[in-house]
């Protein structure tokens, strides 16, 4: 009998080793996303997958990115802020599946990287993706990879967001087969520029976007007002001078605009088709009750209206390449001001769905205002996974964590410490602690917003409140020196005379669309991001 008891705690402790009872973690990203692009923030483009996440899950109102592409994704993986954790090399950091795998997760990656080296040298056991910032969505480009080594995309019958999901479940397959918990990150491209829909997707929305920008915002900012999405109500930020009322462009300019927003929604759907396949997988094998998915975007909509291609073509071909569009970025972007790389809630806002019937407390179709960050993701999920941090790491020199663990809220319970957030990239700057955000647009004059009653940030109320700004002017300045090492060109002191909010690369309409809405002389193709 004895000997039995002991055989028998002997098979129960290898199952708890195994990762037995321990959730499955999905974690999606997507790229350029405004706040609003999806149904269930207000979004007038078909999303049937998430919103029925949401509807069995959770939402947060408050949850940020860090207002750029690679930035976000460091972030992301190691619950750093980006130049903390040593940016795209991440040598002071441990990644999320460096962290999952000695707890008995088998992890895997598909879609987009763009940091350093691949993601098979930081702990993922199986990739499929580009290295790239971005790629041509039918051709690909030369940097994909398939587990550690060079990948040669097919000439014919190739989609990236398909592509993405199809290994994805190849990646499940070999982890069930080694009956391990899985961590599976998709990084999906989509919608990120060059705007290359699948051709059914597109025609489908061909034609439901000539009402155009003013009418589109205006019925996203009733959606989210019926929806309750923020808890109250927010007074939404107006159309910038910048960008023309619809009705006042030019003709052909309202034809190419609405096009381009069609090819936009497009992209969406179809990530919400391909997720939906994913989770019917999980459906069949069971597995969709005990699986923590987490979905994110890495900014919010891109304004940056670059080299266009083929204007006069169908977007759909492989050789078009369409771009951004600001009209559209403010609209995506409801009730927000700014876009991507700037670190106003337009740029910084997420949409952020949880759902895990087993593990959420919550009820169903909760909202959460409390405010979170993409820190918090690599502590959340490792309390969840019951898996250990370590302090130390073979050639790294990781540094402490800046994010803090979400599984309180999931349980049903009050964060009782949120750090203030920091906000950095490039000349923009900001920080969050509490209800107070300090902000500064190209390291123009400090803003200061009370975010509880101004969520959209109409009301500076930095000339009445100097000391605050002093505060937390402070405050940032000793996080970028201090904790996350910033380099001097990122610290220098803001400016103290303000100058139009304006950038080289937003859109300028009725300057003919044979490149776009942009002047040719501005049309020079940039590096991806």
């Amino acid at each position: 009998m004895q000997s039995r008891k002991i055989l028998l705690a002997w098979l129960l402790s290898s199952f708890v080793a195994l990762g037995a009872g321990k959730p499955n973690i999905l974690l999606v990203m997507v790229d350029d996303l405004g706040f609003s692009d999806i149904g269930c923030y207000g979004s007038e483009i078909e999303t049937p997958n998430l919103d029925r996440l949401a509807a069995n899950g959770t939402r947060f109102s408050q949850f940020y990115n860090t207002a750029k592409c690679h930035s976000s994704r460091v972030s992301l993986l190691s619950g750093r802020w980006c130049r903390q954790a040593g940016d795209e090399s991440l040598d002071r950091a441990v990644t999320i599946p460096e962290v999952l795998a000695p707890a008995g997760y088998f992890t895997a990656m598909t879609g987009k990287w763009h940091l350093s080296r691949q993601p098979t040298d930081f702990g993922f056991q199986r990739f499929f993706g580009h290295l790239s910032g971005a790629c041509n969505y039918y051709k690909g480009d030369k940097t994909f990879q398939l587990n550690g080594e060079p990948w040669k995309v097919p000439a014919e019958g190739f989609y990236t967001t398909v592509a993405n999901v199809d290994h994805a479940l190849d990646f499940l397959g070999e982890a069930r087969t080694e009956k391990k918990p899985w961590f599976l990150y998709i990084a999906f491209n989509a919608p990120h520029a060059p705007l290359q829909p699948l051709e059914a997707d597109y025609k489908k929305y061909l034609g439901r976007y000539d009402i155009g920008w003013d009418a589109v915002r205006t019925a996203r900012l009733a959606k989210q007002k019926k929806l309750g999405l923020f808890g109250r109500d927010v007074e939404p930020s107006p159309r910038p001078a910048n960008i023309p009322a619809w009705d006042k462009l030019a003709p052909e300019t309202r034809a190419w605009e609405a096009r381009r927003m069609a090819a936009y929604a497009g992209l969406i759907d179809r990530v919400d088709q391909e997720l939906g396949r994913l989770i019917r997988d999980l459906e069949a094998k069971g597995e969709l009750d005990n699986t923590l998915i987490l979905f994110l975007s890495d900014n919010g909509a891109c304004p940056y209206d670059r080299l266009n291609q083929g204007v006069d073509r169908e977007p759909y071909l492989p050789d078009t390449q369409w771009t951004d569009s600001t009209g559209w970025a403010w609209a995506r972007n409801s009730p927000f001001r700014y876009y991507k790389q700037n670190q106003f809630e337009g740029g910084i806002a997420t949409p952020a769905i949880v759902h895990w019937p087993a593990g959420l407390k919550l009820k169903a179709g909760s909202l959460v205002h409390s405010p979170a960050h993409l820190v918090d993701v690599l502590p959340t999920f490792a309390e969840v996974a019951a898996a250990k941090i370590p302090d130390v790491f073979p050639g790294r020199e990781p540094t402490p964590l800046a994010g803090v663990s979400l599984a309180p809220i999931f349980a049903g319970k009050p964060l009782t410490r949120r750090p203030p957030i920091h906000l950095l990239f490039g000349s923009d700057r900001g920080l969050r602690d509490g209800d107070w955000k300090l902000v500064s647009f190209q390291s123009g004059p400090w803003e200061l917003y009370n975010l509880a009653d101004d969520r959209a940030e109409l009301h500076n109320l930095a000339a009445a409140n100097p000391d605050i700004v002093t505060r937390m002017a402070k405050q940032w300045l000793d996080m970028s020196l201090n904790v996350l090492h910033a380099p001097a060109r990122e610290t220098t002191p803001v400016a103290a005379t303000a100058k139009d909010h304006t950038h080289r690369e937003w859109s300028v309409y009725d300057r003919g669309t044979d490149t776009g809405t942009r002047a040719k002389s501005t049309g020079k193709k940039k590096k991806s991001d």
